[in-house]
């Protein structure tokens, strides 16, 4: 059976994440806090800051950038989107 948490980003209970994401006090905040669907969303907006604008995540201050970014987008605050990015039509 697959667990649940009170996702922080959608505030209702939602399917959890099955292993902490990211080692450290981080992942444990975001393993009991974030749901499964806000972190794969979370991963596809960070794909798309990376290849937008061209981070390295051997630079410090890139992976600080996308920390910042990644808190904003879970506490429902203005984050940084791809610039340009037009999603498909369904």
């Amino acid at each position: 059976m697959s667990r649940t948490v009170f996702c922080r980003k959608y505030q209702k209970d939602l399917e959890g994440l099955t292993m902490l994401p990211m080692p450290g006090p981080k992942g444990q905040d975001i393993y009991e806090n974030i749901s499964k669907q806000a972190w794969d969303e979370w991963q596809h907006q960070q794909t798309m800051l990376i290849n937008e604008k061209h981070l390295s995540m051997m630079d410090p201050n890139s992976r600080k950038y996308l920390q910042a970014q990644m808190e904003r987008f879970f506490n429902n605050e203005p984050f940084d989107k791809a610039e340009g990015y037009v999603p498909p039509e369904k």
